[in-house]
């Protein structure tokens, strides 16, 4: 029965979380919106099928692991350094700001200190998630609005990651012991964590995921990632008394810090979103809409620290850094949501005995409006910043250096495969001065050209985390140095998904291939079968004595007809 009920739970959760994410997808919304509604719908409170709730629970831990994973294996320094004078001052003040006024709503409701101090951290931080997906809509990721916002998360994640640690040895602490003590024994066992994971880590998992790879599996290479990540999670509870989260957050870090990053986010993340699904379907399931119904004041207060407080924090800060308006605006409009990492801070203050039911319903409850308006608070954005540019009208204009430049994109190339045809690729394209990206699956390949001066990528070219690694948004030119590739279909879908203006280029062995791949989105095929044929019949033209005209114009006429 027990078996069962797993399945049933599984199956009923995954099926309403597919109907709830189509749902929101098709009207523009977050996905995360629909998981959560999934969750309400198969949770105790709503009448229909009711999930196994503490079934969903233990499969959301697995989906809280992966999720922190993938936050330490996306974490990339340089992003926060190119932004840190904004940043980490910026998301120091809006956490403090938006922790303070969480905590005074809390108090008005009667709760203690403690709960106060923790629901006002689960409100601080933004989601992810959500803001990625608003920036990529707008097209705002890669522009220095992106930049700001993406480090800022980044230091808010971190800030959350430490509360994550040290708040069970605080509470824990409460009841006798010195909470000064607490922290202290955290600290030295986070330490201790970090130092093994950092050090003993840094030189095993990448020497473990070379040797998987070169076995050129993609199922083996995938249990890999997902089995040092739990495993590494698993270790830091049992033998270091640390949270899971914390330990699958240091695996995500050295393994993103290796050349197996892109491709571990590629072939381990997938898995990570169907258990993130769960995650965010079992918070949906404690959501008691009655309690809400009967605090009314709670939730608008909260909604307001979330939609007002934040918001005007970020923005005061972003302007006191004289960054333009529209940066301002963007910014504190992105944050002004919450999240996964809010659920795991709450999760974890249930689990704890901190934060009472009250809680969670609101903090559910308000995720959900905050995630629904997000996307149309960012449309608004660019005509409030034009209504505010004419009220400025009279006012002498900006120095033109306060704005921030158009990008500018080089001549650029993502190559895919660097066999003796991707090799002589990517040296003709770097001695005409188009700069080279290769994306290929040998990890050694890889090291080499690195170590050439060459950017390369280990992958696989048909997932999109790959080709967004490889920059093919910024590309004039993708190019598919091998024949006979797999999934060649849905690397040309994902290139023109990521830039509809570049131009395709693939390689066929056969002549009977071209048309297969023109039809898949390939602008340029070039046949192995018709270029032999042209060599052979351009040198018995040349031996026959014909002129380099006469030669040249049958060499147009036949590629004309190969390429038809």
């Amino acid at each position: 029965m027990h078996e069962f009920d797993l399945i049933l739970t599984l199956t009923g959760g995954l099926v309403a979380a597919f109907v709830g994410g189509y749902i929101t997808q098709r009207l523009h919304l977050s996905p995360i919106v629909g998981y959560l509604a999934a969750g309400i719908l198969v949770g105790p409170y709503t009448p229909g099928f009711v999930a196994d709730r503490a079934l969903a629970e233990q499969l959301a831990e697995i989906g809280v692991i992966l999720l922190m994973f993938g936050v330490g294996l996306q974490f990339h320094v340089e992003d926060l350094l190119a932004v840190w004078r904004v940043a980490v001052p910026g998301a120091i003040v809006q956490s403090v700001v938006a922790t303070t006024l969480g905590a005074l709503v809390a108090s008005l409701a009667g709760w203690d200190p403690t709960a106060g101090v923790v629901f006002g951290v689960a409100l601080s931080v933004a989601s992810t998630v959500v803001l990625v997906r608003v920036l990529a809509d707008h097209r705002q990721l890669h522009t220095r609005t992106g930049h700001i916002a993406v480090g800022w998360l980044v230091v808010e994640d971190l800030f959350t990651v430490l509360v994550l640690v040290l708040m069970p040895a605080v509470v824990g602490s409460a009841g006798g012991s010195s909470p000064v003590l607490g922290v202290v024994i955290a600290l030295v066992k986070v330490g201790a964590l970090t130092m093994f994971t950092i050090v003993i880590g840094g030189r095993a998992l990448p020497w473990l995921l070379a040797h998987v790879s070169r076995l050129q599996s993609r199922e083996l290479f995938t249990l890999a990632v997902l089995a040092i990540a739990l495993g590494i999670a698993v270790a830091a509870a049992e033998l270091f008394g640390v949270s899971m989260a914390l330990g699958a957050f240091l695996a995500g870090l050295v393994v993103g810090r290796s050349e197996f990053s892109v491709r571990a986010a590629a072939d381990a993340l997938p898995m990570r979103d169907a258990f993130a699904v769960l995650f965010f379907v079992s918070v949906g399931m404690l959501l008691d809409p009655s309690v809400l119904l009967a605090t009314p004041g709670m939730m608008a207060a909260t909604l307001a620290v979330i939609l007002v407080g934040k918001p005007l924090a970020a923005f005061a800060i972003v302007k006191v850094m004289r960054y333009p308006l529209r940066t301002a605006l963007s910014v504190s409009v992105a944050l002004a949501q919450i999240g996964e990492f809010s659920f795991i801070v709450a999760t974890l203050g249930n689990a704890i005995g901190v934060l009472p039911v009250s809680a969670t319903n609101t903090l559910v409850g308000a995720a959900i409006v905050s995630i629904t308006l997000n996307p149309v608070l960012f449309r608004a954005v660019e005509p409030v910043d034009r209504w505010l540019s004419r009220r400025r009208a009279a006012a002498p204009a900006a120095p033109a250096a306060v704005t921030a430049p158009p990008v500018s994109h080089a001549h650029r190339a993502v190559v895919v495969g660097y066999g003796p045809v991707g090799r002589t690729v990517t040296r003709l394209l770097r001695e005409n001065e188009i700069a080279p990206t290769v994306i290929e699956m040998n990890v050694d390949t890889v090291r080499t050209l690195r170590d050439d001066g060459v950017d390369a990528i280990h992958g696989d070219a048909s997932h999109p985390s790959v080709l967004a690694a490889a920059r093919v948004e910024q590309a004039g030119h993708f190019i598919v140095s091998m024949a006979g590739t797999p999934d060649v279909a849905e690397s040309f879908r994902v290139a023109r998904e990521l830039n509809p203006s570049v131009h395709i280029l693939a390689r066929a062995t056969h002549l009977r291939e071209a048309a297969t791949l023109r039809a898949a989105g390939a602008d340029v095929v070039i046949s192995g079968e018709g270029e032999v044929a042209l060599a052979l019949t351009e040198s018995i033209l040349h031996r026959l004595g014909a002129t380099p005209d006469q030669i040249d114009r049958e060499r147009q006429r036949v590629r004309g007809e190969l390429t038809a």
